[in-house]
């Protein structure tokens, strides 16, 4: 619980700071929290992802580091000329703490080895203090725009043969900052409600995997085999996670999409449509393959406790269908 809340504060830190200096420490106040939070006794898969994150990490806050540090030491003829490298730099560095492409090598493999707790925490509370970094100095919107398509091929591509649940979820992270980053080239407060709604989508996910206990796709359609309650709540998910209309996670894809075009980026509103719809593709093929299982079910004592949880997590995505639904008839 202590690591848990200097991790809480790290990042409330660097995203409250006045300074750039201020931000670093909070970032490693951050990173030093979650290291202990990921170590597990039962296996040494945790011990192996938590070495390649924090090499990870150590390795972008030192880019960071050195990029402030050169930008306060330029004097003011050079900073012209260098400021851009250094932003490029320090903006590499951000966006290799959360994971966007083509800094992504390290992202999935780290998140197969981890539990779905940890996991958790690295698709949602660890990306608030590097967006909100690189929301403060976006001042190069070709570097950006290079960011954000990179990001929406990569997830694309990579996602589509893929088995563990995990990865899929990794690049499906990769997949949402690309849109993250595409809400702030304008109107920077769209990524906020993007960022929630795709937090609360992610988390009854990854409540429903665990409650399961899958890792896989093999895992989880036979245990979707055993409920239709268990099926119903992924396949909403799943599809809502996906941005399918009129689930509640196509709502921020719409904002995005009406931002970009009212800002005249109408080449890479269309690049991103493009390419979310490979993700699409295989979100739509895993809740096609979970219908296709036959079903017989069974009345094991110990998913009653389970169909609990799962009741109110479906009646959570049947609401969001309606509230989605309402806020387009209202314009």
């Amino acid at each position: 619980m202590l690591f848990f809340n200097s991790m809480m504060i790290g990042t409330l830190i660097a995203i409250s700071a006045y300074s750039w200096l201020n931000m670093w420490i909070g970032l490693e106040i951050n990173l030093l929290s979650i290291i202990p939070l990921m170590k597990s006794y039962n296996n040494s898969f945790p011990a192996e992802a938590t070495l390649k994150y924090f090499i990870t990490q150590a390795l972008a806050s030192t880019f960071i580091l050195f990029s402030i540090i050169s930008m306060l030491n330029s004097s003011e003829y050079m900073i012209e000329i260098t400021s851009n490298f250094y932003f490029i730099l320090l903006n590499s560095a951000l966006f290799t703490k959360m994971g966007a492409a083509p800094f992504h090598t390290w992202f999935p493999e780290v998140l197969d080895g981890l539990n779905w707790s940890n996991n958790l925490i690295l698709l949602t509370w660890q990306k608030i203090a590097p967006m909100v970094l690189v929301m403060y100095n976006m001042k190069m919107n070709l570097f950006f725009s290079f960011i954000i398509l990179f990001s929406s091929i990569i997830s694309g591509i990579f996602g589509l043969n893929q088995i563990s649940l995990r990865k899929i979820m990794a690049y499906s992270s990769i997949n949402h900052i690309a849109w993250m980053l595409s809400s702030m080239l304008n109107l920077k407060l769209i990524w906020v409600s993007y960022f929630l709604i795709y937090s609360i989508i992610t988390s009854n996910l990854i409540f429903m995997f665990m409650l399961l206990n899958v890792f896989t796709l093999t895992q989880l359609f036979s245990s979707l085999n055993l409920n239709k309650l268990i099926k119903l709540l992924f396949i909403c998910n799943f599809l809502s996670l996906g941005g399918l209309p009129p689930f509640l996670g196509f709502l921020p894809k719409w904002l995005v999409i009406n931002q970009l075009i009212n800002s005249k980026f109408y080449f890479l509103a269309t690049l991103l449509i493009i390419f979310t719809l490979v993700t699409l593709y295989f979100y739509i093929r895993m809740t096609f393959s979970s219908l296709s299982i036959s079903m017989s079910e069974t009345l094991l004592i110990s998913l009653k406790i389970k169909n609990f949880l799962t009741v109110i997590l479906t009646i959570f995505s049947l609401m969001s269908l309606i509230l989605c639904t309402s806020i387009f008839n209202m314009f």
